[in-house]
């Protein structure tokens, strides 16, 4: 047996390093979108992306807080995601928070248009998440903006379900 620094080729390393990526599951979480806006519809939508951009994702690095979806000739973008450079050495740059194309389908498409347009509603992005095959997924919610005074009710609410619960375990 040899001793001195592992092999950074040895299969048991290759796979403790690719357990810090995410192949499905939760890339990036807008945990605030839920607070600020009552959602009342879901939508699941494809992203375009390009190479470096997915590995950025697979390390979990994006941020959702400020970004929000509306249409440009007739299609559907989401704008001001950010996703950070991807530091492996990549030749091809990209835009950190450059406008990305959503992949819907058009009766979805026109269905959010509507109920933006009837509602004054907001599209607001809640999710980066990679499905079981591995694509990269965007979970829009059709939000309304909340007031100060329905965050306080919502605050409330979530405590008082937190006390209640504590209450139940505490009898058994």
């Amino acid at each position: 047996m040899a001793f001195g620094p592992p092999n950074p080729y040895f299969p048991a390393m290759a796979e403790a390093k690719k357990k810090s990526l995410i192949s499905h599951g939760v890339a990036a979480q807008n945990r605030k979108a839920r607070f600020d806006y009552a959602i009342k519809e879901t939508v699941e939508a494809g992203l375009v992306l390009k190479g470096p951009e997915v590995k950025s994702l697979r390390h979990g690095r994006a941020t959702l807080t400020d970004a929000w979806a509306g249409e440009r000739e007739g299609e559907m973008w989401i704008f001001n995601l950010y996703i950070p450079e991807y530091q492996g050495g990549v030749l091809s740059r990209f835009e950190p928070r450059a406008p990305r194309k959503l992949l819907l389908k058009q009766k979805q498409i026109d269905s959010l248009l509507g109920a933006v347009a009837r509602q004054g509603a907001t599209l607001v992005p809640l999710d980066i998440h990679f499905n079981e095959k591995g694509r990269a997924k965007v979970l829009l919610g059709v939000g309304e903006g909340r007031k100060k005074q329905d965050k306080r009710a919502v605050i409330a609410d979530r405590d008082w379900k937190r006390d209640k619960a504590r209450l139940m375990r505490a009898r058994g």
